[in-house]
C-alpha cells in the first residue's frame, strides 16, 4: 500500500486536532458550522447550535398548539416561523374563503410535528404532510412539489460515527447527508428515510418501509430495507 501523501496526512491531522475538543471560540464555532453544512464531522452541542434547536423547539410547540380550526393564514404563518422564512404573507382578502384561496399552493402540514432546526426543511408547492412527522434536518431535507407524506413519517439527515469511542455520546462528533424526495411522490405511513437518500420523482414508498438507498423515479418500493417491487408504467 502506498504511503499517504503529506497533504493527506496533514488533512487527517487537522481533523484529529479539530475533534480533540469541543469548539468554543468564534473562529472554532464558525469552522464547526462550516463542517456541519458540508457534511463533515462536527459537534452538535455547541452553544450556537443548541440555541438554533431551542428556537426550533419553541416554534414547533407554537405550531403544535394551534387550534384545530385555525385558518390557513395562521397555520402558514406559524410554519414560516418554524422554517425561519421571513417572506411576508399576502394582504388579507375580502372574505375568509378568498383568504384561504391565497394559500392554495402552500404546503399543508398537519400537527403535531418535530424538527431539529426547521430551516433545513424545504417543502415545495402543494406538498401534504400528515400528522406526527419527524425531521432531523441536520442538512437540507427537500420534498418536491405535490408529494404526499403519510402519518408518522421520519426523515433522518443526521448520522453518527460507527466506532463507539469516536461517537462518544453528546461529546462526540456527528455528520449529515441531505435527503431529496422528488415531485409527485407518495410515502405511506411510518416510512423512515435515512441520510443521503434521494427518492426519484413519481415513486411510491409503501407503509412501514425504511429507505436506506436511492430510489429510481417511477417505481414502487416496500420493505426494510426498501426494495423495488414494481415499475409504474
Amino acid at each position: 500500500m502506498a504511503a499517504p501523501s503529506s497533504s493527506g496526512a496533514a488533512a487527517t491531522a487537522a481533523v484529529d486536532e479539530f475533534l480533540a475538543q469541543v469548539p468554543s471560540t468564534p473562529q472554532e464555532l464558525a469552522e464547526n458550522k462550516r463542517r456541519m453544512e458540508n457534511g463533515e464531522l462536527y459537534f452538535a452541542f455547541t452553544p450556537d447550535l443548541v440555541a438554533d434547536r431551542r428556537r426550533c423547539a419553541l416554534a414547533c410547540h407554537l405550531f403544535n398548539q394551534a387550534p384545530r380550526d385555525a385558518p390557513r393564514r395562521e397555520l402558514v404563518a406559524l410554519w414560516k416561523q418554524l422554517i425561519r422564512d421571513d417572506t411576508p404573507l399576502p394582504p388579507p382578502a375580502g372574505t375568509p374563503e378568498e383568504d384561504e384561496a391565497l394559500f392554495a399552493d402552500q404546503p399543508w402540514v398537519e400537527l403535531p410535528l418535530r424538527a431539529d432546526y426547521g430551516f433545513n426543511v424545504v417543502l415545495k408547492e402543494g406538498v401534504y404532510v400528515n400528522a406526527s412527522s419527524t425531521w432531523i434536518d441536520t442538512l437540507p431535507i427537500t420534498i418536491g412539489a405535490r408529494t404526499l407524506i403519510g402519518p408518522n413519517c421520519s426523515f433522518y439527515s443526521g448520522g453518527h460515527p460507527l466506532h463507539g469511542k469516536v461517537r462518544n455520546g453528546i461529546r462526540g462528533p456527528e455528520f449529515g447527508k441531505p435527503i431529496v424526495v422528488g415531485e409527485d411522490c407518495w410515502l405511506g405511513g411510518n416510512v423512515i428515510v435515512l441520510p443521503g437518500v434521494t427518492i426519484g420523482a413519481g415513486s411510491t414508498v409503501g407503509a412501514g418501509s425504511v429507505v436506506t438507498k436511492d430510489v429510481p423515479p417511477g417505481v414502487v418500493v416496500v420493505g426494510n430495507p426498501a426494495r423495488v417491487i414494481r415499475v409504474v408504467e
